[in-house]
């Protein structure tokens, strides 16, 4: 790859990084009770676009141990977020579903993240909003190439609006999450 990807690579994950982090930062503090880590959010943006999903699915999809995610499934139905339901073909294991608060909040977060970003972009050029428009495409193909196996790599799952990643941004794989933590 040449210098100049690796500098564009570089750049566009440093803004979009900041852009997250300044966002969540505004946010934070609005959000109702409890306070969810971004593990937690992780979780539930995996199960909102999984409805259904086991705890080993789940484990998979974030990479993270078996254990780590039925820590955080136990968490999260003590706080009213996720119903763990029993398998009907298989007893043993359980299946998540998002409880309404859980889908409201995450509503909630994702429309109060547009209302913040959307009165930035309204202050900006109608140039600076066409670039930044007339970009989305391509950052949305540059998303599905970074979904993609590598050449001779295993292939990544991709996080998150996904959603979600283990980083608290409810846009799941849609809209990756960055790696800077988050509140939903």
């Amino acid at each position: 790859m040449g210098s100049d990807g690796v500098r564009l690579g570089g750049d566009l994950m440093d803004v979009t990084m900041a852009m997250r982090r300044l966002v969540r930062r505004r946010l934070r503090g609005a959000s109702p009770p409890p306070d969810l880590r971004p593990a937690q959010i992780e979780l539930m943006l995996v199960v909102g676009r999984t409805p259904g999903v086991s705890v080993a699915a789940a484990a998979r999809e974030l990479r993270l141990a078996d254990n780590s995610v039925s820590t955080l499934v136990n968490q999260l139905v003590r706080a009213g977020m996720l119903r763990r339901e029993t398998d009907p073909d298989d007893r043993r294991a359980a299946r998540l579903e998002l409880t309404d608060a859980a889908r409201r909040r995450i509503a909630d977060w994702r429309d109060r993240r547009a209302r913040l970003v959307g009165a930035r972009l309204e202050e900006l050029s109608e140039e600076d909003r066409e670039t930044i428009t007339a970009a989305l495409p391509a950052l949305r193909r540059l998303l599905a190439r970074l979904a993609e196996p590598a050449a001779g790599a295993p292939r990544a799952v991709p996080n998150g609006d996904a959603g979600g990643d283990a980083n608290g941004d409810p846009d799941g794989a849609q809209e990756h999450p960055s790696s800077d933590g988050g509140e939903a």
